[in-house]
């Protein structure tokens, strides 16, 4: 089953990368100013700003399956919609329920970490990761073939819906709840006895996780299910069909202020910062490329997709060097992040190509391994069992980095070429320097125990 989720989201990411390098085009030939194709063009960062919390959320209150189906199914519609997008009113449209909705992604990765253990999971999300991206890289090759032909917008626009489609098919098939189920209901059997309100408590005494009194997000209501062994454990298909949508609301709201109010804004940060910073070092690329060697588009765009394929094959590496590093994350996450900004600045300094390629190679790697890591840590913090709120609190965040991002380049990049990944290695000190400080808080063994650089 893992394998055919990974598949899935793979198809789903070739449909949407076919679709992203063509939408700017298409909105100018609507008509657009370039005013107004960037107000359109920054909506769907902004749905998905306030989206990605609330549908992560969701899908902890009515199940995987439902959120997921309803998610695939409704960006169906909106890709469908941009299908026959022949005003600038339509296209705008077209993107609100994608906005709103197209949280796949997150989804899915919260449905791996319901059905892996601890310590397979940075390998699981490691594997998806890197199934996921193959898409980004194939996706942009066929749109732009069809593009080249009459009407290629509308061809990539409708096939995305029918992979769209295709993917809900493939949901609705799996069997699924009943794993989760089983699972859910083995923990809070073990928890009673052990007088914990999961098997998360275990966990993070093991690794050190939650030396100062921290405990997992939405404990409570965990441990109200455990306090009522008699009281019968609904699947995936009773809860989102009995659940009133107030109580589902009320669900919502009560995960999304509990991880609000938790002590986890340091991680949260820690992602915000990295991803700026990472943005920023992609942001001018093939303008900074252009103007410091005199590279030619084409050969840019060999060096990204070079990129993109080490990064798509560093999802592999993820179980390897977290087994090395005897899954402490918190120490991996640190290298990676400081490997990470050295290479932003090696990049910025850099006196050749070749130095450029050289950065590109590890920095893939780096991104990936770090993307993973920060992932992991929040499920640590926050429990399993809050994934799609954690996940979608995570990518609410980078939501914030994508418009911060541009906006920072822009204002950079009127100093220097070197500008936008200057101000990156700025950001990625920050972020180093704050791992450094909230380590050993979240670790009672002490840094210098657990982390050696």
């Amino acid at each position: 089953m893992l394998l055919r989720e990974g598949k899935g989201n793979q198809q789903d990411l070739f449909g949407v990368s076919m679709i992203i390098p063509l939408l700017s085009h298409h909105v100018k030939a609507l008509g657009a100013s370039p005013t107004v194709a960037g107000i359109v063009g920054s909506t769907y960062g902004i749905l998905q700003l306030f989206s990605s919390t609330i549908v992560g959320s969701w899908s902890d209150v009515v199940g995987r399956r439902y959120s997921l189906l309803t998610s695939i199914l409704l960006s169906a519609f909106g890709y469908g919609l941009l299908g026959i997008s022949t005003s600038i009113t339509l296209f705008v449209l077209a993107r609100i329920p994608v906005g709103l909705f197209k949280h796949s992604l997150s989804i899915c990765r919260a449905l791996l970490s319901d059905l892996v253990s601890e310590s397979e999971r940075p390998l699981v999300m490691g594997h998806f990761n890197a199934a996921s991206s193959v898409g980004f890289i194939l996706g942009p090759v066929v749109g732009g073939y069809l593009t080249e032909h009459e009407g290629g917008f509308y061809t990539s626009s409708f096939t995305c819906a029918a992979i769209f489609l295709i993917n809900a098919g493939l949901v609705w098939m799996l069997p699924w709840s009943e794993k989760i189920t089983d699972r859910s209901e083995t923990n809070c059997s073990n928890s009673a006895s052990k007088g914990c309100p999961d098997d998360y408590c275990k966990k993070s005494a093991q690794n050190g996780a939650h030396a100062n009194h921290r405990h997992p997000v939405l404990t409570a209501e965990k441990e109200a299910d455990c306090r009522a062994p008699g009281k019968p454990r609904p699947g995936w298909r009773e809860v989102s069909l009995l659940q009133p949508a107030w109580r589902q609301l009320t669900s919502v709201s009560s995960r999304i202020h509990m991880v609000a109010s938790s002590d986890m804004w340091d991680l949260f940060l820690v992602r915000l910062l990295m991803a700026v910073a990472i943005m920023l070092y992609y942001s001018n690329f093939s303008l900074a490329m252009e103007e410091r060697f005199s590279l030619k588009p084409k050969t840019t765009g060999y060096l990204i997709s070079y990129s993109s394929t080490l990064g798509a094959l560093a999802g592999f590496l993820v179980g390897p060097v977290t087994k090395l590093y005897r899954n402490n994350m918190a120490a991996l996450l640190l290298h990676s992040t400081v490997l990470t900004c050295s290479l932003i600045f090696l990049y910025a300094a850099a006196p050749s190509v070749w130095q450029v390629l050289l950065t590109s190679t590890f920095f893939a790697i780096s991104t990936s391994v770090g993307r993973t890591c920060i992932t992991d840590l929040e499920l640590q913090r926050g429990g399993a069992h809050a994934s799609g709120t954690l996940i979608g609190a995570g990518q609410s965040v980078t939501a914030v980095g994508r418009v911060l991002a541009p906006l920072l380049s822009g204002l950079t990049q009127e100093i220097s070429p070197c500008g936008p990944p200057s101000l990156g290695v700025v950001l990625a000190l920050a972020a180093v320097g704050l791992l450094l400080i909230r380590i050993p808080k979240w670790d009672g063994r002490g840094l210098a125990k657990t982390v050696k650089l």
